[in-house]
């Protein structure tokens, strides 16, 4: 499984992916969840290093500066620390005089344009910045770029290293300090050793052959010199403060692979492990050393490929964790364009300085993958069912707000937060809606038949309402402020509490409220996720093309605006969720508690192994059972702190399948899962929440509601649990009513228990990402005819409508642990597009009306059964009997996102199973 995969795999996959053997020289940086940059460890498992895989970027940059640009050996790589340049030129990070930057610039347009001709070359310069204030040089600049007649690109790139490395800032990356006396300095490293900045101006330097030790101390960084006979005054330690330990910690780390990287001959040996106790920091420089690499690349018969530098190098690369690794200004040279992208919206040639908009603009594609890329549909666009969705969400969020209205107990502040945030909301997307329908009709000939041609495109349609929906920015920045404000509302008005509730409890609020006051934000990914597919089967030709692409930008930026502040309103929705399902719990809701994981697992005690639910936090693990009250809520029986935890797999103390022991410092806990899956996920998750918690700072505070429900150790190796609290109605999936119970008998929680499976955190994100909505045709299993519904897949389950204009669904099928296939030869299902849902005895037949339809909720439904590791092996086999050619092509866009298991062990299942 690829998070075991340690962080070395992925680079390899990287260099691999660019035929670069000079890859020593780079790295991939992201930042962390304390939002400081950090390199990726090539030695440690990447889960262990990435929080939430799915929303991180890693950027793949140069991160040894050799003194010498000649001792690249490779063209390829000289190009890629050309771009590297241009990227630090454009940020501000290599600063240098106004005359050097000029002739820096002189060369770069010197390798995208050719040789000067002045007319070209101003228009470049005004489309395209690559530095800051370059305005005010540009005849400077036009005047260096007349001197480089005849210079072919890679020539100008030559140069341009030759001048950056002559400047002081030349790869310097300076890290905040302080002396002991309070002066803000900074501190860098080079092949040369340790520097010390102030400003932009180097202070002090201390040569390699100078320095004895390197360490950290908590804030403190601390150089060690050797003794100098030279000088009287000799100083045998320099302190330096900076913000953190982990400042320190980063800083130290690159310094150490700095010094094994250009100092060692070879790549250092790692430590013995300590017998008892270990001492100091184990991490170590992992690689070739420059003299390996320059050695390797004189000595070693390799094929050498090629480097045309009119060929675009990829500018973004997909690698199967889903994660997007983005090279530093990738571009291609001579303003061609980038594998089939078109100019930017205003005719205009794309900055090499921006990155491109889709994911996979530069991605290599097969002729059939073309074929495909170049298919114009003509179903109903896809945007029309996610705003039909959203409409529905806004509707019922406008009628909670009338009820609001008539509640004294609601305050004025709230209502007016309210109204203001989703009122102009449902305008804009009434209004998209309107003109949604209008064009449907026109581009199918419903209506005004006679019109033709621009009416057959979609592009500007959405280029329209994205513009539209940036002047909605100042709204959609309220929603955490919504959540946030309605449940301290609640907690201050228990009359509010049950209104709020009341209002769950009807037909037409079929998920949570707080859910629905974040569908807006979610919408931001759908449609960015349409405009991508558009602007992937759109010909760069097409004149829906660059509409598509600019709107594509809005969405991005918009998305890109709001993407913190939706992921930590997303954890705290969730902890409010689960605070609701919980009993004997006291604010669990905190902003520094992160919600990782919660699901069955049968807890071993004096009765043998008894079913309960547990809920994985980043400080603590609770475990509960299900009461029979009323509510159907869980009642905890206990937490166990995850600092200073250990997990061990056990199955063989035990004779237990899957079987792991939790052990604390007070207690022990034997727990065994349902399957090997399972066990590995949770102990994964586990063992990064335990690292998580001993990295964190303060004590853990207990979420019991009273001391008395702490037991002592003797007490809690005698628990005895009873069977009993197991066996409340495992109907209540299928009761219906206004009851409470059968509200909070339908949550996520509640169908883990019954199928007992688990979901993450990371599962609810893909689940979030990968909501749906349109037309299905159901049947089940004993019946004859096929119903046609409206059907919308959302938090892991899906609701049926009778048409999308229906203000609440008729029912719903949580889809967790349901597995899909494609119907068997003995079913009689002679129908295309038709795949079926089972689970146990229950088995349901979805068949859609296209090959689109088809292929949208395949793949959906396909995300959640890989959730519960069942159904992937087959997904090739709906596609490849189903939609054919075409259903593989978009088989293989889907596998690639789903890196969280095995590549080869999924392909070489799917390949026996068809």
């Amino acid at each position: 499984m690829w998070q075991r995969a340690s962080g070395k795999v992925l680079f390899d996959l990287v260099c691999a992916h660019l035929n670069l053997i000079e890859g020593d020289y780079f790295g991939l940086e992201y930042q962390d969840q304390r939002k400081m940059t950090v390199w990726l460890d090539l030695l440690k498992p990447i889960m262990k290093q990435l929080r939430r895989p799915k929303h991180t970027v890693l950027r793949f940059v140069v991160k040894f500066f050799p003194p010498d640009h000649a001792q690249l050996m490779e063209e390829l790589t000289r190009y890629l620390f050309a771009l590297q340049i241009r990227q630090d030129l454009a940020t501000g990070r290599l600063t240098c005089t106004d005359s050097s930057a000029a002739l820096l610039v002189s060369h770069i347009i010197q390798s995208e344009i050719g040789d000067y001709e002045e007319a070209q070359c101003r228009q470049h310069l005004l489309n395209n910045n690559y530095i800051p204030d370059q305005m005010a040089l540009m005849d400077k600049i036009m005047e260096f770029h007349q001197k480089h007649v005849g210079q072919t690109p890679a020539e100008s790139d030559y140069q341009l290293l030759e001048v950056a490395r002559r400047l002081e800032m030349y790869g310097i990356r300076l890290h905040p300090a302080k002396d002991r006396e309070g002066t803000k300095l900074s501190l860098s490293v080079a092949h040369t050793g340790v520097l010390v900045f102030q400003g932009h101006t180097k202070i002090n330097a201390f040569n390699w052959s100078k320095v004895r030790k390197l360490s950290f101390k908590r804030k403190r960084f601390l150089i060690k010199l050797r003794p100098d006979l030279n000088q009287s005054a000799y100083q045998d330690t320099l302190e330096f403060v900076m913000a953190s330990r982990d400042c320190c910690k980063v800083f130290w780390k690159i310094c150490v692979e700095y010094h094994a990287f250009f100092r060692l001959f070879e790549e250092p040996k790692p430590k013995p492990k300590p017998v008892l106790f270990s001492r100091g920091s184990s991490f170590r420089f992992s690689g070739r050393t420059q003299k390996q690499v320059i050695d390797y690349v004189k000595d070693t018969e390799y094929k050498k490929l090629p480097f045309n530098s009119a060929e675009p190098v990829p500018l973004s690369l997909r690698y199967v964790t889903g994660l997007s690794v983005s090279l530093v200004n990738g571009h291609r040279r001579g303003g061609d364009e980038l594998n089939g992208a078109s100019p930017s919206p205003d005719g205009q040639q794309p900055s090499p300085l921006t990155s491109p908009l889709l994911n996979d603009s530069s991605a290599l594609r097969t002729d059939d993958e073309e074929e495909n890329r170049r298919k114009v549909r003509t179903r109903s666009p896809a945007s029309m069912s996610y705003t039909v969705e959203l409409l529905s969400t806004l509707k019922c969020w406008i009628s909670f707000q009338n009820v609001l209205d008539k509640e004294e107990c609601a305050p004025e502040s709230l209502k007016s937060l309210l109204k203001s945030s989703f009122e102009p909301l449902h305008t804009y997307h009434s209004d998209f809606l309107k003109e949604l329908e209008q064009r449907l009709a026109l581009w199918e000939g419903r209506s005004n038949a006679h019109i033709k041609g621009d009416y057959q495109r979609i592009g500007d349609v959405m280029l329209k309402n994205t513009q539209g929906l940036k002047l909605l920015t100042a709204q959609l920045q309220k929603h955490s402020e919504c959540v946030t404000e309605l449940e301290k509302a609640c907690r201050a008005s228990r009359r509010l509490e049950n209104v709020c509730r009341d209002f769950e409890l009807q037909k037409v609020c079929y998920v949570p409220l707080n859910v629905f006051i974040l569908r807006p934000l979610h919408r931001l990914l759908h449609y960015k996720q349409i405009l991508e597919r558009l602007c992937k089967h759109y010909p760069a030709t097409h004149s829906d093309f660059r509409d598509c692409r600019a709107a594509l930008a809005d969405v991005s930026e918009l998305e890109a605006l709001l993407h913190s502040s939706m992921l930590k309103t997303d954890n705290y929705q969730r902890l409010l969720e689960l605070q609701k399902d919980l009993i004997g719990v006291d604010n669990l809701a905190t902003p520094t508690r992160e919600f990782i994981r919660l699901g069955c697992l049968s807890k071993l005690s004096g009765k043998g192994l008894q079913q309960r639910m547990f809920f994985l936090f980043s400080d603590v693990l609770l475990y509960t059972s299900r009461g029979i009250t009323s509510s159907n809520q869980f009642k905890v029986h206990g937490q166990l702190p995850l600092r200073g935890m250990t997990i061990r797999e056990s199955e063989e103390e035990w004779g237990v399948p899957h079987c792991f022991t939790l052990v604390t410092q007070r207690q022990s806990v034997v727990v065994a899962a349902g399957s090997v899956s399972e066990m590995e996920k949770w102990m994964e998750d586990l063992k990064m929440a335990v690292d998580l918690a001993e990295d964190s700072n303060g004590p853990s505070a207990s979420l019991l509601t009273n001391s008395n429900d702490v037991k002592s150790p003797g007490e809690w190796a005698s628990e005895v649990e009873s069977e009993d609290d197991l066996g409340g109605s495992r109907t209540s999936l299928e009761r219906h009513g206004n009851s409470s119970a059968h509200h909070r008998g339908n949550t996520t929680v509640h169908v883990c228990w019954h199928r007992n499976t688990s979901v993450s955190m990371l599962d609810f994100s893909i689940a979030t990402e990968n909501q749906l909505s349109g037309n299905l045709l159901r049947k089940f299993k004993n019946s004859n005819g096929w119903q046609k519904l409206w059907v919308v897949f959302t938090n892991f389950s899906l609701f049926f409508y009778k048409t999308h204009q229906d203000e609440y669904p008729l029912a719903s099928l949580p889809l967790l642990g349901y597995s899909v296939t494609v119907p068997a030869e003995s079913e009689n299902i002679h129908k295309d597009y038709v795949f079926k849902l089972h689970f146990k005895s229950h088995i349901y037949y979805f068949r859609s009306e296209s090959e689109y339809s088809f292929e949208r909720y395949a793949v959906c439904v396909v995300i959640l059964t890989v959730i519960n590791v069942i159904g992937i092996y087959q997904v090739q086999c709906i596609y490849v009997h189903s939609a054919g050619r075409y259903g593989q092509n978009l088989y293989h866009d889907m596998f690639l996102n789903f890196g969280r298991y095995d590549r080869e062990i999924i392909r070489g299942t799917v390949n026996q199973t068809c």
